[in-house]
Formats: structure tokens, C-alpha cells, sequence
């Protein structure tokens, strides 16, 4: 029952801007609301969230709210003892996976077009994170984990970028497997 919770970011506070995941869970959670409308349908149609509506525009736009029960779900699955599950799809880290086909200067602009994206997705987090607030502050430290590891990504792909430019061996591996999981 627990799980049916990972598909959404259960806030019982405040709502969930599903059109802006940019500054919310999209870095570490990749659901899209394709995904997870219908699962907050069945959320609510097992009693563990309640739906309003609030004029946005002209449509309605609908807020979720947890109910007791959901309450008591939400607690059951954050202390729950099982493994979490480890997921990460990252089409341009699959690229640089490839990349051997790929000249020099073509490899570099494979890892220059995954650093700008990571760049950019970190921008989205830089300026959807709000001030630190001492009831939501597991939120914010779950957004500066983002910013540490999308700042380390960028980083990655620049040491990268200059070492295939320079024909150096790449972020000085050395044959331990080890050296490449960090930077200079």
C-alpha cells in the first residue's frame, strides 16, 4: 500500500505545480503527469487524499490534500525498512555511453550538449528554491542535494570537455575505476 506513494510528491502542506517540476522533483523523481494525475486519482479514490477546486484561469485547477489515512500511509512508507529503489535515466550520459562512434570534436559536443543541459536544469532548481523554512526543510535539503549533484555533473562534463580537446586521457584515468568517478 506504501508504495503507491513514490509516483508523487506527497506535500501536506502546500500543492504541487506538476507544469514546473524543473524546481520540484524532476531531478530526482521523473514522473510525468501522465503518470501521476491518474495516480492521484487512485489516491483519492482509496480515501488517502481529498481533491478540491480552485479557479485558475479559466479552468479549474485541482489541490490535493492528504487525509488522515494518507497521513498515517505517507509515515508507514517514509519509515518503512525495505530498500528504496534506485532508478537513473539520463539520455545524455546514454550518449556519451556511444560516443566511441563519434570523431573527437563530435564527442566533445556530445558532452558540451550534456552540460548545458545539466546547466540548465540546475538554473530551474537554482531559482525554484525557495528560502529555507523550518517546517518544509527536508523539501529544501532534498534541493540542495540537486544542486550538489547537477553541479558536480557540470563539472564532470567541463573537466571532460577539456580533456578530449586536449587529447589528454579522460578525466585522468588511470585503470582504476575509482579515479573516474572523480574530478581534478
Amino acid at each position: 500500500m506504501c508504495r503507491r506513494w513514490t509516483p508523487c510528491r506527497p506535500v501536506l502542506e502546500s500543492p504541487i505545480d506538476l507544469h514546473d517540476r524543473s524546481s520540484s522533483t524532476r531531478f530526482f523523481w521523473a514522473a510525468s503527469p501522465g503518470q501521476i494525475y491518474p495516480e492521484l486519482k487512485r489516491l483519492e479514490s482509496d480515501g488517502l487524499l481529498t481533491r478540491s477546486e480552485e479557479p485558475h484561469g479559466g479552468r479549474a485547477r485541482n489541490i490535493y490534500s492528504v487525509t488522515e489515512p494518507g497521513e498515517r500511509a505517507l509515515r508507514e512508507w517514509l519509515t518503512e525498512s525495505s530498500d528504496a529503489m534506485f532508478e537513473m535515466r539520463n539520455e545524455a550520459l546514454l550518449k556519451v555511453f556511444f560516443a566511441d562512434v563519434l570523431t573527437t570534436e563530435q564527442q566533445i559536443e556530445v558532452v558540451r550538449a550534456m552540460r548545458a543541459q545539466h546547466e540548465a536544469i540546475l538554473d530551474g532548481i537554482r531559482q525554484g528554491t525557495p528560502a529555507y523554512r523550518a517546517d518544509r526543510q527536508f523539501g529544501y535539503i532534498s534541493r540542495l542535494y540537486g544542486l550538489g549533484l547537477l553541479g558536480w555533473v557540470v563539472e564532470w562534463c567541463k573537466q571532460l570537455e577539456g580533456d578530449l580537446a586536449a587529447g589528454r586521457m579522460p578525466l585522468g584515468f588511470e585503470g582504476d575505476d575509482a579515479v573516474a568517478a572523480r574530478t581534478r
